[in-house]
């Protein structure tokens, strides 16, 4: 399952829907719009299996929120660029299956990918 944080623009989820790509949002269906606690949203995804979660908070870019649930993937480009780095990143050869995103916190930009993975002491990057 891909699931959106709250804070992802609506017209970016709406060229997903576009695109075919489908997903849950917080605070539409799944939770409450203001589940701005991590704590909450972590609970939420420990509880669930297979899932891939894409936020704008850099609050989630750490290494003690790598899972073996889920992915977590931190989004950094312009708000603009939301969309485009989700799809991006989900048909990027290296990202494609849940199995190869999950255990693994993200941050994404237009240019890189970052990430900490279960049992590396350090990040590592992908130009792309």
């Amino acid at each position: 399952m891909i699931l959106l944080d709250h804070n992802i623009p609506e017209d970016q989820a709406e060229q997903l829907r576009r695109w075919h790509l489908r997903f849950r949002q917080i605070g539409y269906g799944i939770g409450r719009p203001e589940w701005d606690d991590q704590q909450e949203i972590l609970r939420y995804l420990h509880s669930v299996k297979r899932v891939t979660f894409f936020t704008c908070d850099l609050g989630f870019f750490h290494p003690k929120f790598c899972h073996l649930n889920y992915g977590l993937v931190v989004i950094t480009g312009h708000f603009l660029e939301t969309a485009s780095l989700i799809r991006r990143f989900l048909r990027h050869s290296e990202f494609k299956t849940h199995a190869m995103r999950v255990g693994k916190v993200f941050k994404l930009s237009s240019v890189k990918a970052y990430w900490w993975e279960i049992g590396q002491n350090y990040q590592q990057s992908l130009a792309w």
